[in-house]
C-alpha cells in the first residue's frame, strides 16, 4: 500500500454502476485501485444485469442513497481522488455534481454512454446534463472515440481529429481531456491528452484481442488511483496507459462476447520477480557445474533467460549481463542474473510469448547438427529462419530481426516450435535457441544433451 504526499494511505472513490459479469463498472474499478496500492471506496449508482454479450436489466439506486454513500465516505475516510462511470440519468448526474462541489475532491469523469455490448448506459437526455454540470468540474475527462464525437460534435478518424476533439472538449471546462485511441485505425493505440494548452501522446501497440470489456473503467480508475497517490495529470495518464495495456494484453478469455480485462496482471507480474530471478540463478549453477556444457558455448557467448508472467518489455526478462563464457573446461557466467541482462534472448522470449505463453524461458547454444539431431530424437519441434532473406527494412530497424525470425520459423513449421535455429549471415554466427517452461528445465536439458554428445564421441 502506498503512502501519498499527504502522509496517508491514498483513498480513491468510484461513483459508478455494478456489472454482474464482473468485467466493468465498480468491479473493475476496485480491482484497479487494489492493484495500484490504493484503498478503494464505492458509491453505487446503478445495478446492471450484464455479461459479456448483453445488458439485460438496469436498476438505478435511489438518489438519497447515492448522496449518503458519498457523505459517509468523505466524512470518515476521506477521498484523495474520485472517478465517475455509469451515471444513468440526469438526476443522478445532478446529485453527484452537487456532492463534488460540496466536498471538492479531484474528479476523473469517464463519460460512459454505451456498454461494450452496445447497450445504452446513459439516457439520451442526460448527455446535456453531463456536459453542462459535471464535465466542467472534472480534473480529467476520458472519452473514447464515440463519446468524444458526441461531446465535441465532430467526426474522429485520425490523430489530428483526436487532437481537435480533445481541445473542443477542454473548452467545456475540465482541466484535462484524454481522447482515447482504441477505436482509431492503425497499428498503435494513441491516447491524446490535452492539458494546460499542451498535447501529450501515449502510444501502445494495438493488441489483437477480444478481452477488452472494462477497458474504459480500468483506465479512468487507474488515473484516479495515480492522482490519489500524488502524481500530476501527465504522470497519472502515462502510468494508467501502461497499466491498462498490460490488463488488456492479459485479459480473461471468458464468455461468448468481449471478455474482461485483467487489472490484477500487474500484481502477478511483480509478485514473481524474485522467483524468476532465483530460477535463472539456479540454472546458471547447473550449467557451471557441468564438465561438458562449455563445448556448446558459442563464440559470442551463451545466455539463459526467463520472463516474469505477463512480461512485455526487456526489463521483465532476467538474463546474464556479459553472458556465459568459456573458462578453460567450464562454462562460467560473467555476472549474476539481472532483469534486462540479455536483450538478445529477451526479444526471443517476448516474441515467442505472442504465440505460446508457456514458453517463458530460453537458452542459446552453438550451432551443431548433432545437437539438433538429439533434440529431434527426443521429440522436440524444430524450425529455422534464413537470415540471408531478412528484408532490408527489418535489418535497418533496431531490434526487429528476432521478432521477424520467430515469425518466419513458425510459418516454416506451420506451428510453434520448441527450437529455432539459423545458419548465420555475413558477420553473424549460426545459433540454436531452445525454449521452455523455465530456466532450470532448460539448463538440465542442455547439460544432459552435452553429456550425450560426449558419450556418442566415446562410442564412435
Amino acid at each position: 500500500m502506498w503512502i501519498n504526499v499527504k502522509g496517508r494511505i491514498p483513498v480513491a472513490m468510484t461513483i459508478a454502476g455494478s456489472d454482474s459479469g464482473g468485467g466493468a463498472g465498480i468491479e473493475a474499478d476496485l480491482k484497479t485501485f487494489a492493484a495500484l496500492g490504493v484503498h478503494g471506496t464505492v458509491v453505487l449508482t446503478s445495478i446492471t444485469a450484464q455479461n459479456t454479450v448483453a445488458v439485460t436489466g438496469v436498476q438505478d439506486v435511489k438518489l438519497d442513497i447515492i448522496e449518503k454513500q458519498i457523505d459517509a465516505v468523505v466524512e470518515d475516510i476521506g477521498v484523495d481522488a474520485a472517478k465517475t462511470g455509469m451515471l444513468h440519468t440526469s438526476e443522478i448526474i445532478e446529485v453527484v455534481t452537487k456532492k463534488v462541489k460540496e466536498h471538492k475532491f479531484p474528479l476523473v469523469v469517464d463519460p460512459v454512454m454505451i456498454a461494450k455490448s452496445g447497450a445504452p448506459l446513459l439516457k439520451p437526455e442526460a448527455v446535456k446534463t453531463l456536459v453542462e454540470v459535471l464535465i466542467p468540474l472534472a480534473e480529467v475527462v476520458t472519452p473514447n472515440v464515440h463519446e468524444a464525437e458526441v461531446l465535441a460534435g465532430i467526426h474522429i478518424k485520425d490523430l489530428e481529429s483526436q487532437k481537435e476533439a480533445a481541445k473542443r472538449i477542454a473548452e467545456l471546462g475540465p482541466k484535462a481531456v484524454v481522447v482515447k485511441g482504441g477505436h482509431v485505425e492503425g497499428g498503435y493505440s494513441i491516447d491524446v491528452l490535452f492539458h494546460n494548452d499542451n498535447y501529450y501522446f501515449f502510444r501502445a501497440p494495438r493488441i489483437p484481442t477480444k478481452t477488452t470489456h472494462g477497458t474504459g473503467c480500468g483506465f479512468s480508475a487507474a488515473i484516479a488511483a495515480e492522482l490519489a497517490k500524488g502524481f500530476d495529470v501527465v504522470q497519472a495518464v502515462g502510468n494508467a496507459k501502461r497499466f491498462i495495456t498490460l490488463a488488456i494484453r492479459y485479459g480473461i478469455p471468458i464468455g461468448k462476447g468481449h471478455g474482461p480485462i485483467n487489472p490484477l496482471a500487474i500484481l502477478y507480474k511483480e509478485s514473481e520477480r524474485y522467483n524468476v530471478w532465483k530460477e535463472v540463478w539456479d540454472a546458471v549453477n547447473i550449467i557451471e557445474r557441468s564438465k561438458q556444457v562449455y563445448k556448446l558455448v558459442p563464440e559470442v557467448g551463451m545466455n539463459i533467460a526467463a520472463a516474469v508472467p505477463y512480461a512485455d518489455t526487456v526489463e521483465d526478462v532476467v538474463g546474464i549481463p556479459g553472458r556465459i563464457r568459456k573458462a578453460g573446461n567450464r562454462a562460467v557466467a560473467a555476472c549474476p542474473p539481472e532483469y534486462g541482462g540479455s536483450s538478445h534472448l529477451a526479444r526471443y522470449i517476448l516474441s515467442m510469448l505472442n504465440y505460446d505463453y508457456s514458453k517463458r524461458a530460453a537458452i542459446n547454444v552453438k550451432f551443431e547438427e548433432r545437437f539438433l539431431d538429439l533434440l529431434k530424437a527426443k521429440g522436440f519441434k524444430i524450425s529455422y529462419y534464413d537470415r540471408r532473406l531478412e528484408p532490408a527494412e527489418i535489418k535497418e530497424r533496431e531490434g526487429a530481426t528476432i521478432p521477424w525470425g520467430v515469425e518466419q520459423a513458425i510459418k516454416n513449421l506451420g506451428e510453434v516450435p520448441d527450437v529455432i535455429y539459423h545458419k548465420g549471415d555475413w558477420g553473424k554466427e549460426p545459433m540454436i535457441v531452445i525454449f521452455g517452461k523455465n530456466a532450470r528445465y532448460l539448463a538440465k536439458l542442455v547439460v544432459e544433451l552435452a553429456e550425450e554428445m560426449v558419450d556418442e564421441e566415446t562410442i564412435s
